[in-house]
């Protein structure tokens, strides 16, 4: 009777594209642990839509698509089978249990309760974190994964939050690195890839948003400490005489040897270090870690004023060259990952006018070596969290307003959105669902920003 009351939406046709393994246009799931996602096929697409705040979706002919509690394969059932309202009680119980963040704005409720229910499909029970379901998406980025523990913490789900938290503590490595990325099970990917720095300022960053927003600092769950202090010992220890970390991949996994200063890191790698140290240090002080506390906010400051010296006179770009390329990285200057300045304000309405292309979306940066007219959802999305962390609320809902504009037929955020619009990468992308969330959370109330001092 549920499901009956239940009014069809339809949607579009998915585009033809079927020599891509990665047209799904999103996950079917069920409610039931371990929160099990199955890709919908690109055959059963047209006229399917989920049920309401649900990973259950109403296939074109009525008949109802779901993965049964217990189970890890998706069954097509009729509507009136039971398994299909005890699924929707078990996801809308889920979601009650937290806050499913609308800017204040109706209209985004279903991209923001997507989104969460997306998440939670990519997190294994062990707390792996996927960046997607497909192939060379199907693996765990450190960095991704302290999104998501910021898009949980922030929507009132805390246990999936420690989940991943725990994961990370359980796979860093001794010298307080992670692996550029993991398969589910927390085994490292051996394909050369070396350790990202970034990761590991975008991970002390996740842990003192967790810990700030859901329980006094001194209370953190076992682990976590020591997982702190191996990592900011690494990064306070990597600083060299001019205070700038190693150059390192970041977020655009591209070799840094192929950068415009391959010497020096880049704003990807220096800003979420920045962040991650000040982080650590505000932790250590919680904790009454004196000593630690005030080597990590050393730390923090040197790698400051070589930002000051090295990155703000050209005006913060992607490399600290006269007339660099600029980058989404400028945000991770800014709010909610450190205090407003209005020289970074400004670099980061040059990258935002740079990188913007006709169709709404915007490129990882200036001069992106892959398709030029393929807009990136997450850098899109970056844009909007630091409008709305800023109080830029109208330039945040431009934002907001494309990415749910861009959902596919599924309404399911994509990775990327071709030049007319469409999805034209894979679907669900776990960051973007990430910063969506963060974004939506932003306009609701005010996110927490590591302090400087």
């Amino acid at each position: 009777m549920i499901v009956a009351a239940i009014i069809a939406t339809g949607g579009a046709n998915v585009p033809d594209r079927s020599g891509e393994g990665w047209v799904s246009p999103g996950l079917v799931g069920g409610g039931g642990w371990p929160f099990a996602g199955a890709p919908l096929s690109p055959e059963l697409a047209p006229g399917a839509y989920y049920l309401p705040d649900s990973s259950v979706v109403r296939l074109a002919d009525g008949r109802v698509r779901l993965i049964p509690f217990g189970g890890d394969k998706p069954v097509t059932v009729d509507a009136s089978d039971p398994r299909v309202a005890q699924a929707l009680r078990s996801d809308r119980s889920w979601l009650a249990q937290g806050t499913v963040p609308t800017g204040g704005r109706a209209g985004y409720h279903d991209m923001a309760a997507r989104a969460l229910l997306d998440l939670r499909l990519l997190t294994r029970p062990n707390g792996a974190s996927l960046a997607s379901w497909y192939t060379k998406w199907r693996y765990c980025w450190p960095r991704d994964s302290a999104f998501a523990v910021a898009a949980f913490t922030a929507t009132g789900h805390p246990s999936e939050a420690r989940r991943i938290l725990r994961f990370l503590a359980r796979v860093q490595h001794d010298d307080g690195m992670w692996a550029a990325r993991y398969h589910p099970d927390g085994t490292a990917v051996a394909d050369g890839r070396a350790p990202q720095l970034d990761s590991v300022g975008w991970v002390l960053w996740a842990t003192w948003f967790h810990l700030v927003t859901t329980k006094p600092l001194d209370e953190e769950p076992p682990n976590l400490w020591p997982m702190v202090r191996r990592a900011a010992d690494h990064l306070a220890g990597s600083l060299d005489a001019e205070g700038l970390p190693p150059a390192s991949s970041d977020y655009w996994e591209r070799d840094h040897r192929k950068e415009e200063d391959p010497r020096r890191p880049t704003l990807g790698v220096v800003a979420p270090v920045l962040a991650g140290l000040r982080s650590a240090a505000d932790l250590a002080r919680a904790r009454g870690e004196h000593g630690k506390a005030a080597e990590w906010r050393k730390a923090a400051r040197q790698l400051s004023d070589a930002v000051d010296r090295q990155f703000a006179p050209y005006g913060y770009p992607r490399s600290p060259v006269r007339d660099g390329l600029m980058d989404t990285s400028v945000t991770f200057l800014a709010p909610p990952f450190a205090p407003a300045d209005p020289a970074v304000t400004a670099a980061i309405a040059d990258a935002r006018r740079r990188q913007t292309l006709p169709n709404g979306g915007v490129l990882p940066g200036e001069r992106w070596s892959g398709d030029p007219d393929v807009a990136w959802t997450p850098e899109t999305a970056m844009f909007g969290l630091n409008s709305a962390a800023s109080g830029r609320t109208y330039e945040a809902l431009g934002r907001l307003d494309w990415l749910n504009a861009n959902r596919t037929t599924l309404g399911v955020l994509p990775e990327k959105v071709g030049s007319k619009g469409g999805q034209a990468g894979p679907a669900p992308l776990g960051w973007t669902a990430a910063l969506a969330l963060l974004t939506l959370t932003a306009l609701d109330k005010p996110l927490p920003i590591p302090p400087t001092g």
